[in-house]
């Protein structure tokens, strides 16, 4: 069992977590929530992250890039505790588990979410696969934005009200909070990429860190949390939302400390501030969703 926990990469499950949480905080404060849709959703997309993190596991071991020179997390696949045939019948098993649960959603939010699920699993396997693996080149961050972020939250806001109105919804508010967790979930990936940048440089990894440098991709880390802090600023003067969302600005304090770690730690000392910023996501979204429906 601890083989297969250490290849799931718990630590990184907030990215998965975190949106379900949000969008289904604002589908009940407008009256849509149904717990069983928040389950399934919140299933599915933990076991589509982890699908993701087997492949992801699987090639860059074959790619050489998790090796024992990284100075991240061990890796199954690498340190020998799994093997290949294993990771692979494990991938088939979680995507397969993952689209079982997804034909009842696509019941319930017809063709957006079975775009949304197909489009999801696909980059899932592109991410390190394929002739043009995102994390290879400089996509990673924009794929994390995006399905972590942006997806994930408005597919979740949609499922909630297409399950009460048969026809679901769209809001801007789903995008625009979309963006504030998307942020953060992004911060974790720079952190990853951050603290591997010399290793990812010497087996060919050109993650946008490798392409920005370090310099720069600290910048990134910074920009991204000024993002994810303005968002309830804007949401509260521009769209109107109570002042109860202020309680999300509990969590500054961490989020400084963190930005400070991240530029004036480097290598294996930022792996503390990777669980951080993890945790930082979970922690920002409870208190977001709280604030957002109370």
């Amino acid at each position: 069992m601890h083989r297969w926990i250490l290849a799931s990469r718990p630590k990184t499950l907030t990215a998965a977590i975190a949106p379900v949480i949000l969008g289904s905080s604002l589908a009940f404060q407008e009256g849509y929530f149904s717990s069983l849709i928040f389950i399934i959703i919140l299933i599915t997309a933990i076991l589509i992250q982890i699908g993701t993190n087997f492949v992801n596991d699987l090639f860059d071991y074959i790619n050489g890039a998790d090796n024992n020179d990284r100075l991240g997390p061990d890796r199954a696949l690498q340190k020998g505790l799994l093997s290949k045939s294993e990771i692979e019948s494990a991938i088939f098993f979680v995507f397969t588990f993952a689209v079982v649960l997804g034909f009842y959603l696509a019941l319930i939010g017809d063709w957006p979410i079975v775009v949304i699920g197909s489009l999801s699993i696909l980059f899932g396997f592109l991410y390190t696969s394929g002739p043009y693996p995102l994390a290879y080149n400089g996509l990673g961050d924009i794929f994390v934005f995006i399905f972590f972020g942006l997806v994930s939250v408005f597919g979740t806001y949609y499922l909630h009200t297409a399950f009460y109105s048969h026809i679901g919804k769209f809001c801007i508010e789903s995008i625009i909070l979309g963006s504030a967790v998307g942020s953060i979930s992004t911060g974790i990936l720079v952190v990853n990429n951050l603290r591997d940048i010399d290793n990812d440089k010497e087996y060919g990894k050109n993650t946008l860190a490798v392409l920005l440098g370090k310099k720069l991709t600290k910048v990134e880390y910074l920009l991204l949390m000024i993002i994810a802090y303005i968002i309830p600023i804007y949401i509260s003067y521009i769209l109107g939302y109570k002042s109860s969302i202020y309680i999300v600005y509990f969590t500054l304090p961490i989020a400084v400390q963190l930005i400070l770690q991240v530029f004036f730690k480097e290598g294996s000392d930022l792996n503390k501030t990777l669980e951080g910023t993890a945790k930082l996501l979970l922690l920002y979204t409870l208190l977001f969703s709280f604030g957002i429906v109370v």
